[in-house]
């Protein structure tokens, strides 16, 4: 089942691209953040994603928010991609996809190809916006909208 606005998000652990386990209730009662799923590094619009969020991260961590972003690949993978675009903000490795299923992330293409889903979560861990596209360049618009009215 696919978490929409106003649902509280789900626990979940995972590696982040330093190989450090991550949790998400680190966050919760502590700050908003956005969470965005997306399908591959090194791929053309996960990378025109990933690089618009870090063009944009100052503006989200003077907002008071943290960016987080999820796909399967692997740390090493995760490391390499961060190392490349020079990305501030913390990528999880979901290999096992338990982190894409707690939130319900739907699959595209015949279930071939990953989701593309971005959350803005409030403080409190409640999900204030959920933006469903393929089209990568749009996620950080919308999410900084909406990061913009929660503390705004």
């Amino acid at each position: 089942m696919e978490l929409k606005v106003g649902d509280k998000i789900p626990n979940f652990k995972a590696k982040d691209s330093n190989g450090t386990d991550f949790d998400s209730q680190i966050l919760v009662g502590v700050k908003p953040f956005v969470i965005y799923f997306y399908p591959k590094d090194n791929t053309p619009g996960c990378t025109a994603q990933a690089c618009s969020f870090r063009d944009q991260y100052e503006d989200f961590k003077d907002l008071g928010a943290e960016v987080i972003g999820v796909s399967s690949d692997s740390v090493t993978s995760h490391q390499e991609f961060t190392r490349q675009y020079k990305l501030p903000f913390i990528l999880l490795s979901d290999s096992d996809q338990k982190i894409k299923k707690l939130f319900g992330v739907p699959s595209r293409v015949f279930g071939l190809v990953p989701g593309r889903v971005t959350y803005v979560v409030d403080k409190n861990g409640v999900i204030q916006m959920v933006f469903d596209s393929i089209l990568a360049a749009k996620h950080m618009l919308k999410a900084m909208e909406t990061i913009k009215k929660l503390v705004l």
